[in-house]
């Protein structure tokens, strides 16, 4: 039977990273991904990813995005792929709004560099972008986008460059703590050892981690790419930010510029999507299909914000968001399981992360603990042991 330091399930963008980091580390890794590399079947796709630092969901996120911002480029300089294009970002909305007011919160708490713009200042400075008059923005520099499948390859390249053994179109089929030191992994390939157990699951998280105490609930969501209507060059990246609306009613889309996409996707589309509000799914009941209702819905509601944008349609993909109730991630160790460390329920919001994850649960493997503050993403907030610690 096999024999390793750490078995890592699931090698999407959480998993290939910490792949990575623990071979790094000169530990005996095997990985296990039951689709092939980079897949198209799960959370870490599409072509882009938005990364941001003022972050409107909690300024507590704040250090891990700024080490993020270290660790990238490592990443990219390893690898020799281009991964992350920054564009400036803006998040707009109400004054009073989650997305702008949370996100001016985290930039004053942390320092960060950020300039707020009316409506017309909006107008001027991007063209093609029509807010209200009662709508704000509050502009990041240094915002931009990370290309998930690149960021996948470039880890896994890395993981195996460091000696991790990486296994494809292998399925999980069961996992077991062995006493209080060791798991037991089978597939339907083979049965492996190992001292540890790191868990990446991704919207497969309900099936491979029911013991967990976490209500995850996966939903689908659509991405999609329109050709504009008139004058395709404003929305290049050079002139269009990534950026994250909220209607007055609480509904958040958000959106990319036009470039040059290494993955396949159209080089004049003009990427966009709801950030929330997906249908209830899982891996296996998602469907891939886009209707015409929902191309329509799409396009009816950022006609009035971007007028030139939805003139069009070129393609649509969907993909899967694995949530936590309260959209905060689940990075610890498995409470009944100490040898066991898991990563989940990212909530939509997760992929900017990927480099800084892979470096925590290297910590959290190799180390015992970890230096980066993971307090907000500890499981047993959800179950009555956790009562009183938030």
């Amino acid at each position: 039977m096999p024999s390793y330091d750490v078995i890592v399930i699931g090698l999407g963008g959480m998993g290939s990273a910490a792949a990575y980091r623990l071979a790094q580390r000169g530990l005996r890794v095997l990985g296990l991904e039951r689709h092939s590399p980079a897949h198209d079947q799960g959370s870490s796709h599409g072509g882009s990813r938005i990364t941001r630092q003022a972050y409107f969901e909690d300024p507590a996120y704040v250090p891990l995005l700024l080490r993020a911002a270290e660790l990238w480029p490592e990443v990219e300089a390893a690898s020799g792929r281009t991964i992350v294009h920054l564009t400036g970002g803006v998040m707009i909305g109400r004054a009073d709004s989650r997305t702008v007011a949370g996100s001016l919160r985290s930039a004053q708490e942390w320092g960060l560099p950020h300039e707020l713009l009316e409506a017309a200042q909006i107008r001027g400075r991007f063209p093609t972008m029509a807010p209200a008059p009662d709508e704000i923005a509050l502009y990041e520099q240094g915002a931009g986008l990370v290309i998930p499948e690149e960021s996948v390859v470039a880890h896994l390249a890395l993981a195996a460059r460091s000696g991790a053994e990486l296994h494809f179109e292998e399925p999980v089929t069961s996992w077991v703590a062995t006493g209080r030191d060791g798991v037991e992994v089978s597939t339907a390939a083979a049965t492996y050892t190992a001292g540890q157990l790191v868990i990446c699951p991704g919207a497969w998280a309900p099936e491979l981690l029911a013991d967990l105490g976490v209500p995850f609930g996966v939903e689908r969501q659509v991405q999609y790419w329109f050709r504009p209507s008139t004058d395709a060059d404003r929305f290049q990246a050079d002139r269009h930010p990534i950026y994250i609306w909220e209607a007055g009613d609480g509904r958040q889309f958000y959106g990319f510029p036009s470039f040059a996409d290494p993955t396949g996707g159209p080089a004049d589309g003009v990427k966009v999507a709801f950030f929330r509000g997906g249908q209830a799914c899982t891996p296996g009941t998602v469907d891939r299909k886009v209707s015409p209702a929902e191309i329509d819905q799409m396009r009816e509601f950022v006609a009035p914000r971007m007028p030139d944008l939805p003139g069009t349609f070129l393609k649509a993909v969907t993909c899967m968001y694995t949530n936590t109730p309260d959209e905060h991630f689940v990075i610890a160790r498995h409470p009944g399981h100490e040898q066991v460390i898991v990563a989940c329920g990212f909530s939509g919001h997760g992929f900017k992360f990927v480099p800084v994850v892979g470096e925590i649960l290297a910590d959290l493997a190799s180390d015992g603990a970890t230096s980066h503050p993971i307090g907000l993403f500890d499981p047993l907030r959800f179950t009555s042991a956790g009562e009183g610690l938030w």
